[in-house]
């Protein structure tokens, strides 16, 4: 178990609450800076966005850990799933409450920009463990 949790489990749980975390309080920062002092949205907000970081954390935890020998193969192979996933995800938000106009489009914008983000991150880690293990084996 103690392998699973230090392989695979821990750096997407670390992710996780980092990315929870600077997603809080920017929005925070945000919203008290437009004079807004409460978050209209309330709790489901707060419960949005910890969904939302989920599904970036698996995919991040897909990306990096499923065995597909071409990288951008890989990282499309994760795209479309989990942004399938993220609008399945304010469609069912839409069943409860009346959805902005540009929701989808929102979402869509703002998943792909931090799916590029953690491709890159994956990428450069990639590339870094790549360049040490030739290192070592020279």
């Amino acid at each position: 178990m103690t392998k699973i949790w230090n392989n695979y489990i821990k750096t997407p749980v670390f992710l996780y609450c980092l990315l929870y975390t600077i997603a809080t309080i920017t929005n925070s920062i945000i919203y008290l800076a437009k004079g807004t002092f409460e978050d209209p949205s309330g709790n489901w907000h707060e419960l949005d966005r910890a969904v939302l970081v989920l599904i970036a954390v698996i995919a991040y935890a897909l990306i990096r850990y499923l065995k597909i020998r071409n990288f951008w193969l890989k990282v499309a192979t994760v795209y479309v799933p989990t942004l399938l996933l993220v609008f399945f995800y304010v469609f069912l938000r839409g069943l409860s409450v009346e959805l902005a106009s540009s929701a989808y489009r929102d979402i869509f914008v703002n998943y792909t920009a931090g799916f590029v983000f953690v491709t890159i991150v994956v990428f450069v880690i990639n590339v870094i463990k790549k360049k040490k293990a030739s290192v070592k084996a020279a």
